[in-house]
Parts: structure tokens; sequence; C-alpha cells
């Protein structure tokens, strides 16, 4: 990661998340992508002490995000400009902070992308029970299927997406 390369790869891979979150936290795209430069920023200067033993990658960037985020909040709060009390509130509440339709398509997208790599079988629980928030017993009773095959199939089509390589 400490190489030109190495960096390209993990803004490929992490970007969107990144980003994502940043949005959804802050609800501003041009402090998101500050949020976002900076959490690389500070993993280029720091990726000598990333230690692959105490996680992964993406969880040291999140870990690293959250924290600016944190750092962005108190800044807005600290120094408000032109925004009321209330706005502060809500800028500091990250219920009231709406990424825009862009990010919801690319999350879709993304999420469609990484499920067309699963068995068929798997996709469809993964769909139904982690993306549509079924209860396994509902889906399988609409499969036909015991109960069992259907945790299984969550199970092992998350596992399989955890071994994925990650998307931009």
């Amino acid at each position: 990661m400490c190489t030109d390369d190495g960096l390209v790869s993990v803004l490929a891979a992490n970007h969107t998340l990144l980003h994502w979150r940043a949005m959804r936290t802050l609800g501003d795209r041009g402090l998101a992508e500050q949020a976002v430069q900076e959490t690389l920023l500070r993993a280029w200067r720091s990726c000598a002490k990333f230690d692959e033993t105490r996680g992964s990658v993406r969880t040291w960037l999140l870990a690293i995000e959250r924290n600016i985020l944190h750092d962005l909040i108190r800044a807005s709060v600290a120094r408000p400009g032109d925004s009321g009390w209330d706005e502060i509130g809500e800028l500091a509440d990250p219920r009231h902070a709406h990424p825009d339709f862009s990010d919801g398509l690319v999350d879709g997208l993304l999420v469609t992308q990484l499920l067309e790599a699963l068995p068929v079988a798997q996709q469809a629980a993964v769909r139904e029970v982690i993306l549509r928030g079924r209860a396994y017993q509902e889906v399988a009773d609409d499969f036909g299927v015991p109960v069992g095959t259907v945790k299984t199939r969550v199970h092992y089509g998350l596992q399989s997406l955890r071994k994925l390589p990650q998307c931009a």
C-alpha cells in the first residue's frame, strides 16, 4: 500500500464505500470528498504503521475516516458560520444527511455486480434475507426448502462475497 500502485488499488477498492459513508454522515458532497481525501492522505502517511494482523485495509480506512468525520462535525459545531443552532444539531445527526440519487445508484450497481458472482440459489437467499430484510422462515416457505437450507445459502453467499476482490 505504500507505493503509488498500492494507493491506487486501495482507492479503487474503497473509494465508493468511504464516499457513501461520508455523505451519509455529513450530507454535503464537498465535505464528503474532503473527508475521503483526508482519509487517504492520512493512510498514505501512516501506511508503514498498518498491521495486517489487526484487520483489513478497509477496516483500517474506515477507522481513519470515522475520526475525520468526527473532526469535521466538531469543527462545524465550533465554527458554525451562517448556520443556526437547529442546523448544527442536524449536521451532527447522521439521520438527517441525505446522499444524492447518484450515490444510491452506484451502491445498487455495486451490490448487483457483487451478487452476480454468486450461484443463483445463494443470490436469491442473500437478496431476500439480507437486502430485503425478510425472515429466514418466510423465505424458506417461499422457496419451498427447509429454513436451514436458506440459512446455509445466506451464510456461504456472504462468505463468498467477503472473499471477492472489492470493486469501485
